[in-house]
């Protein structure tokens, strides 16, 4: 890792897809430090362990044990991570789920397959 690994802002990724982890890092990880996790309850493990705090987090919504609506609840009951923009990336084309993720207050609802550039311009965003 070069030096300026601290001066990078920390995206963590939640997805149990390793395939979907790994393409994310690829893009992303010349211009932010990645943390990638394959489950809510890793995530959640990591938290409560961890003096990490990430900028941002991007959630998978389907996930076995614990979907991304539940880690999402979880994670805003931790202090730390209250304000941290969450982004929901998902196969679930719903209007109606989009409004609800919005609602409670996701950050951003993007469709999978998403284009990268159109991913990374939305991150640069979320974290001005």
């Amino acid at each position: 890792m070069s030096g300026n690994t601290k001066d990078r802002k920390k995206i963590l990724v939640v997805d149990d897809n390793e395939m979907h982890l790994v393409t994310v890092e690829l893009f992303l990880k010349n211009e932010y430090e990645i943390i990638k996790m394959k489950s809510g309850k890793e995530a959640l493990d990591f938290f409560h362990t961890s003096e990490i705090i990430p900028d941002i987090i991007l959630l998978d919504i389907l996930m076995p044990e614990m979907d991304g609506w539940e880690l999402f609840k979880k994670m805003r009951e931790i202090s730390k991570l209250k304000d941290i923009p969450i982004v929901f990336l998902t196969t679930i084309d719903d209007k109606e789920e989009k409004k609800r993720a919005l609602k409670m207050g996701i950050s951003d609802y993007i469709i999978k397959p998403y284009n990268m550039a159109a991913l990374k311009k939305n991150i640069s965003d979320l974290l001005k």
